[in-house]
């Protein structure tokens, strides 16, 4: 088992298959990506200096860093604006895997 299978089995339950989703989706979308375990969570990494790291906190799931955008990419990823290289998606809503595969199909075209 990987740093990251273990990760996920020992994230809360209800947070489990969110992270699964996240994991999924980043890999689908960044095919040439490798996966790390850098800065205690699991990231989707295009070489050595840029990807997406993600976690699960007690309230949301995050994804680091994720940089501003054109005002088409605001318009879609800005609702979920932390922190100026962060999203953050609460537990409480649906997670919006679209959102997620604009995020890393964006980094993948411009890094990949």
């Amino acid at each position: 088992m990987s740093e990251i299978d273990d990760y996920i089995a020992a994230a809360p339950e209800a947070a489990r298959e969110r992270l699964a989703a996240v994991r999924a989706t980043l890999l689908r979308c960044m095919p040439t990506a490798t996966e790390a375990f850098r800065y205690g969570m699991p990231a989707v990494m295009l070489d050595a200096r840029y990807g997406l790291h993600y976690a699960t906190w007690k309230k949301h799931l995050a994804l680091y860093p994720v940089y501003r955008g054109d005002e088409a990419h605001e318009a879609v990823v800005g609702p979920y604006r932390a922190k100026t290289d962060s999203v953050h998606f609460p537990h409480t809503q649906p997670l919006p895997l679209d959102v997620v595969e604009l995020i890393a199909t964006e980094l993948s075209a411009r890094r990949g």
